[in-house]
């Protein structure tokens, strides 16, 4: 066996999600998650990691503290791993870890940018005895490119099919994947952040109904779209740019909902709006589709979202004739896919192979991704 770990902690920030992966066991993808976790995020703790996307008073030593924070949190996920299989922390190679998106602004500023994933790989590796691979976004940006998003790769390792299909993520932020048919070796791989996944709807949701997030999409399949809001919300020149493209909180955010509902005017029932938020995540995910892959038949969907009944049908509906189905169809659960593809990064790492695409992100080349923190 050859054991990782895979940590994910996204702009949903619900929590951390684990996964124990052994790479080589099974012969289609070379890849079978052995056991998952999630650890649910402590309030406080997901309200400062919400606030510290934003600047704000002593924001360097509240940065370092929720960094500590969410390694004692990422520690409790892999030893809930570990005791799920039975295992010892010697036996994993490494822990692959994201750490938690607070800003991410490639390209601007000096013409590199940055981006900042809250983390300790450090405090991580004393935790837990392993290795840490973590840093993954960085190399990418100082070679050019947008440092996201970084799962194509992975996806091309575990879901290419000699069809073409695509892959879309809807975490907090929503990210699209295009996948060529395996037959074709000169066909280019291509994916891009879409704009808003759950972010925005799970803000609206807790903002009136203090629930954390819409079980289901009910609540916004209780409401109507508003067409005068959608055109506000989809104005957004974001939506217009050509690919590499990557977002997320910096731009998608409650003040950038607020504005949008200021210049729609008028008088609105919450329900509606979160009705209409959910039509923005699906129609500009189909568009991006139509526009980048039109002979694509396939849409396969993990993150959060895919777990959204009235977001999937959506989906559907906007483009006849499309498959839209979890990931879970594949053999590896829609809740799975971005922990494990950075348990595959942290493999990529500790095996000296490149990790980005720069068809994707646009980098200036293939490049090792990572920094390690040896236990």
């Amino acid at each position: 066996m050859t054991l990782y770990i895979g940590l994910m902690s996204g702009t949903s920030m619900d929590g951390v999600d684990g996964v124990l992966v052994d790479f080589g066991a099974d012969a289609r993808s070379g890849l079978h998650v052995l056991t998952d976790a999630h650890v649910a995020m402590p309030p406080a703790l997901g309200a400062e990691l919400l606030a510290l996307n934003s600047s704000g008073a002593d924001e360097l030593q509240r940065a370092a503290l929720a960094a500590n924070a969410l390694a004692r949190l990422q520690a409790e996920v892999v030893a809930h791993l570990l005791n799920q299989a039975d295992i010892d922390a010697d036996v994993v190679r490494a822990v692959g870890s994201h750490g938690q998106t607070v800003r991410h602004r490639p390209g601007e500023f000096d013409g590199t940018g940055f981006t900042l994933q809250l983390n300790n790989g450090a405090l991580l590796a004393e935790a837990c005895g392993i290795d840490v691979v973590c840093d993954f976004r960085s190399r990418d940006i100082a070679a050019g490119g947008q440092g996201a998003p970084l799962v194509p790769a992975f996806h091309r390792d575990v879901f290419g099919s000699a069809t073409p299909r695509a892959i879309l993520n809807i975490g907090g932020i929503a990210n699209l994947t295009l996948l060529p048919s395996t037959d074709d070796p000169s066909a280019g791989l291509a994916g891009f952040d879409t704009g808003p996944g759950n972010a925005l709807m799970d803000h609206w949701c807790r903002l009136h109904t203090d629930a954390p997030y819409d079980d289901d999409g009910r609540w916004a399949a209780s409401g109507r779209v508003d067409g005068m809001l959608l055109v506000e919300l989809m104005a957004d020149a974001y939506f217009r740019k050509a690919p590499p493209k990557s977002t997320g909180r910096d731009l998608f955010n409650p003040a950038w909902l607020a504005q949008a509902l200021a210049r729609a005017g008028g008088t609105r029932a919450p329900a509606d709006v979160q009705a209409t938020l959910l039509e923005l995540t699906a129609r500009t995910a189909i568009d991006a589709l139509r526009a980048s892959a039109s002979a694509t038949r396939e849409l396969l969907v993990c993150g959060g979202g895919a777990r959204n009944g009235a977001l999937m049908a959506r989906l559907a509906a906007l483009w006849p004739g499309l498959t839209v189905a979890p990931t879970d169809t594949t053999g590896l659960p829609a809740t799975q896919v971005e922990a494990a593809a950075f348990a595959w990064l942290a493999r990529q790492f500790c095996e000296r192979r490149p990790g980005n695409h720069p068809g994707v992100t646009g980098a200036a080349g293939l490049r090792m991704l990572g920094a390690l923190y040896p236990h």
